[in-house]
């Protein structure tokens, strides 16, 4: 009988296992670091050469033999991977053992952070920074691949990121998966990899070769640069159709901000085709050291926080989460607009709209003032809105010196649910405040109304289904 690794864990026993030791092995312990559903890290020190060590631990159950035999199997070849990789870029394992009651992996300590940090749409790391990080991790990819070994499962929780932005990447071969959840984590299937990252060879089975890690890269590239995934489904069979027979939107489409360089470098590296895609790592970081050189290093984190703050503090977004109005960072463009410069125009088809954030605006019909409009009115809405038109029916044009926040509806078709959500009950909410407010000018200028003799509410008979309703214009 066989049995998960989740299932052959026992925290208690682990708990009480690590406060009557002092050290696992022969490494001291100082303190935990981190901790998962299957394994425990810490901070250790090697009496070799007092280095900081991270170790992880984890402890077996009982009747876990099977598990215990495949482990030795992993550890077994972790200890031969270490042995074979040396590169900068590439977290160094200095010793697996396996016991009878508990399995330990110790290796170098990487002061610094995953890469997972830096996922959200609210935490995503400035452009130059995310091309050198992975430039780096292209480079020990393809140093790997050198020396015969492939990871096989490429994620950002596999990437460690110490001082200077160097990128360690860890858990290599495979050999050790001690913080996989299996009881909980769905990205675990068939033994080895992680769905959301794993090329369509490595779904199918098929034999793989150095062309899957840079897939798989290229998939953590995306989600660094856009918030998230390639691909996304509500159900595991979904995700993997979507992986095998569609194609990945563009990262401008999802971030207009990013040079369109970066599509056709993406397209290449989560290319279905084998034949297609990048050969090696070498020229992947090739490709993305043209574009590096086009980057200015402005600090973008400075710049995005500012606007953020701007944001937070319009009556429009009030309603908005943090992490909304950070997506909603990633898909727009912020224009400055000189005086009387038409941003939308009557009778054209477009779906452009956006918030005003300073300055204001005319909007006409026919070449006739219907309003103006100042700092944080929405624009253009009623064509976003719209069902199956996209026409325009009125003009938009800047009165002065304005600065535009232009929301790409194409990017937000393809943004998180909530945010679609919650950006159609904003816009609807805003027109309909207009329209009571056109309303209430329509009335003023209208003929005095008919006084009535009773309350429908207050007691009159309801019409019979089907009645239809009794409507009538009043003449101007």
């Amino acid at each position: 009988m066989t049995c998960g690794l989740a299932a052959c864990y026992d925290d208690t026993r682990e708990s009480t296992f690590v406060r009557r030791m002092e050290q696992i092995g022969k490494y001291r312990i100082i303190r935990e670091i981190g901790k998962g559903a299957t394994a425990t890290v810490y901070l250790c020190v090697s009496p070799d050469s007092d280095r900081p060590v991270a170790v992880k631990l984890i402890r077996f159950g009982k009747d876990c033999a099977a598990m215990s035999r495949r482990l030795r199997k992993l550890f077994g070849n972790e200890q031969m991977v270490a042995r074979r990789l040396k590169h900068p870029n590439i977290a160094k394992v200095y010793e697996g053992v396996v016991k009878d009651e508990y399995a330990f992996l110790a290796m170098e300590f990487v002061d610094g952070f995953t890469l997972e940090t830096h996922t959200r749409i609210d935490k995503l790391l400035p452009l130059h920074r995310v091309i050198g990080i992975i430039f780096k991790c292209c480079m020990a990819l393809d140093s790997a691949y050198r020396q015969g070994i492939i990871h096989r499962d490429i994620k950002p929780a596999n990437i460690l990121v110490a001082a200077n932005d160097e990128p360690k990447l860890v858990d290599f071969g495979l050999a050790l998966n001690l913080n996989k959840n299996m009881d909980r984590d769905s990205t675990f299937i068939m033994g080895v990899g992680s769905p959301s990252y794993m090329s369509p060879e490595q779904i199918k089975g098929y034999a793989l070769n150095q062309k899957t890690d840079l897939y798989s890269l290229g998939v953590v590239m995306f989600q660094l640069l856009t918030g998230r995934l390639p691909f996304r489904a509500k159900n595991q069979a979904t995700l993997i159709y979507r992986i095998i027979n569609t194609d990945a939107p563009d990262v401008t489409s999802l971030n207009p901000s990013l040079p369109e360089g970066l599509n056709a470098i993406l397209r290449k590296a989560l290319e279905k085709d084998l034949y297609s895609r990048y050969r090696n790592g070498a020229e992947f970081a090739k490709d993305l050291a043209a574009v590096r050189y086009q980057i200015l290093q402005d600090d973008e984190t400075v710049q995005d926080t500012r606007h953020f703050e701007i944001l937070r503090k319009l009556d429009f977004f009030i309603d908005f989460e943090n992490v909304e109005l950070w997506e909603i960072l990633r898909i727009s463009v912020w224009r400055e607009i000189a005086p009387r410069v038409t941003i939308i125009r009557e009778g054209e088809a477009s779906r452009v709209f956006g918030v005003l954030i300073e300055g204001y605006v005319e909007i006409s019909i026919a070449g006739r003032t219907l309003c103006r409009l100042g700092k944080g009115e929405v624009i253009g809405e009623v064509a976003y809105l719209h069902p199956t038109s996209d026409d325009r029916s009125a003009s938009v044009v800047t009165l002065e010196n304005s600065l535009f926040l232009e929301i790409n509806a194409a990017a937000l078709a393809l943004a998180s649910e909530e945010l679609q959500e919650r950006m159609r009950t904003a816009l609807l909410g805003r027109m309909i405040d207009r329209m009571r407010t056109v309303n209430g000018i329509a009335a003023a200028l209208g003929a005095p109304a008919v006084e009535s003799t009773k309350s429908l509410m207050a007691g009159s008979t309801r019409s019979g289904p089907g009645s239809g309703i009794d409507l009538e214009l009043s003449p101007m």
